[in-house]
């Protein structure tokens, strides 16, 4: 018999990881920082989180029915999308909104480039992007945290129904005399822009400050994290790069003037700079994938995320930071190809 000799094309070592294996894990990485949030902020953050999923899951399936597609809903996709969204948004923030940044992330985030895998930007972030335009004051209205009656009711402007004026949080947070003395009404990245007040490590590392529903705890964040770096469903090159970037950053301006600008440990442990470097950078869709690529590309988010903070008028600059990379990540990309094996410099095929 005349032996046969096949040939594939590369790569040639399958790891056998299919969409929805990775996917399910970035889900499970994720449901400690949803279920921390619920513990923080009670019924409200609960509420947001389900409504917030289950609209992706149904804007996901509505346009595969409209696209003539098959279902996509098993490759756990829309979840993630649902819940990253839901971790970035208020707990105070009204359902209905949160079901509006919910189609619009699937609508304008995924659909419109064709489903998964071709979108260009962070289908979260997209929806949040949208309802930090359309909805102002809700997206920068916050609670306490571990409010005493947290399990027993619900933050008022949860039910707000469309077009009407939510009610009074203030007049709300004057019920719970427990953590009153600590509330203020604001972030610490806002208290630190707005009022040169700096919040502790301690509080920032074990979640114990007023922010967004996932973005509190970032110790609970980088295990999270870890989970996934060591099952290899991360590239954790990204996150490095930006979290060390956005620290170096700091540093050099605290060298510059140390009364105006806070430490770098400060910087990384507040706002949503962990939960955006941990599980919003690297989706694989929006990221580089070249060696040099990822370093750049993490390093750029890091960078912008601590300009926008310092000298925008927003007092948090992640969201901003990671789409300006997803936009320039075709173009990173582009200029960090590596050589191709045998290709001698300069010159042409």
């Amino acid at each position: 018999m005349t032996p046969r000799i096949e040939l594939r094309p590369s790569p040639h070592v399958v790891k056998g990881a299919s969409v929805e294996h990775i996917m399910f894990h970035v889900v499970l990485a994720l449901l400690p920082i949803a279920t921390f949030s619920v513990w923080q902020y009670g019924l409200s953050a609960l509420a947001l989180i389900v409504v917030v999923t289950l609209a992706c899951i149904a804007s996901e399936r509505l346009f595969n029915r409209l696209s003539g597609k098959p279902s996509t809903l098993s490759d756990w996709s829309a979840t993630i999308t649902g819940l990253l969204l839901a971790l970035t948004l208020p707990p105070s923030f009204p359902l209905w909104m949160g079901a509006v940044a919910s189609f619009t992330a699937i609508a304008l985030g995924k659909a419109l480039f064709g489903g998964i895998g071709c979108n260009v930007l962070n289908p979260a972030l997209v929806g949040r992007a949208f309802v930090q335009a359309a909805f102002p004051v809700a997206i920068t209205t916050w609670v306490p945290a571990f409010a005493p009656r947290r399990f027993s009711e619900f933050v008022p402007t949860t039910f707000t129904a469309p077009l009407m004026t939510p009610p009074d949080i203030a007049a709300w947070a004057l019920q719970a005399k427990s953590v009153l003395d600590g509330f203020t009404g604001a972030t610490p990245l806002a208290r630190w822009k707005f009022e040169n007040v700096l919040a502790t490590p301690a509080d920032l590392l074990s979640g114990a400050v007023t922010a967004s529903a996932g973005e509190t705890s970032a110790l609970l964040i980088l295990l999270c994290g870890a989970y996934l770096a060591a099952r290899k469903f991360m590239d954790w090159r990204i996150p490095v790069a930006d979290l060390g970037s956005a620290a170096l950053t700091a540093l050099v301006f605290q060298m510059i003037d140390p009364a105006r600008y806070p430490d770098p440990l400060f910087v990384l442990l507040s706002g949503g700079l962990m939960l955006g470097a941990v599980f919003m950078a690297t989706d694989m869709a929006t990221s580089p994938v070249t060696p040099k690529g990822v370093w750049l590309y993490g390093a750029l988010i890091g960078v912008v995320t601590v300009m926008i903070r310092y000298f925008g008028g927003l007092s948090e600059g992640v969201m901003y930071a990671i789409l300006i990379g997803n936009a320039l990540s075709p173009l990173i990309d582009q200029v960090t190809q590596p050589k191709v094996f045998g290709a001698v410099k300069g010159k042409k095929a």
